[in-house]
């Protein structure tokens, strides 16, 4: 029996709608992350991009465990000796984009390589509740019910 490898003409994407109010930003980054890929489908094949079109709204009500709104860093580097720069989540929240938390946490989910920026760009978050992709007709992926762990209420 042969091993089957999708190819281009074999790969079916669809689009999702997730709302992310209320989730926990790793669980939602982990399902998110697995449907880039195309994880979830039989035809599953590692080198081609096969995963879904992902639309994620309300990603400024994401919630975060424990005390790492505050205590969580994220470091870039300016490319300048000296050059270390720290920021938390809670900054980045009080800030003009804070999509970019939900964005980070998945796109740190995601293999390295042309593989992996093909499958980001099939991502799309928004802050708020209106999104531009209507057109599309995006299926809804309710990730709260997958798992009781993944909501949380406060």
């Amino acid at each position: 029996m042969k091993t089957y490898t999708a190819t281009p003409k074999d790969i079916e994407k669809k689009w999702i709608l997730i709302d992310a109010d209320g989730l926990v930003l790793g669980r939602l980054a982990a399902v998110v992350a697995s449907r880039l890929r195309g994880k979830h489908k039989p035809t599953y094949t590692p080198h081609m991009d096969c995963g879904d079109n992902v639309i994620i709204i309300n990603a400024e009500k994401v919630h975060l465990t424990g005390k790492k709104l505050t205590d969580k860093k994220y470091y870039r580097h300016t490319g300048y000796p000296g050059g270390i720069k720290e920021t938390t989540p809670e900054r980045i929240f009080a800030s003009k984009h804070p999509e970019r938390v939900v964005e980070k946490a998945i796109d740190r989910m995601i293999p390295k390589g042309p593989l992996g920026r093909a499958q980001l760009r099939h991502l799309r978050v928004y802050a708020g509740a209106a999104h531009p992709h209507e057109a599309q007709s995006p299926e809804v992926l309710d990730v709260a019910a997958m798992n009781p762990k993944n909501k949380r209420s406060n």
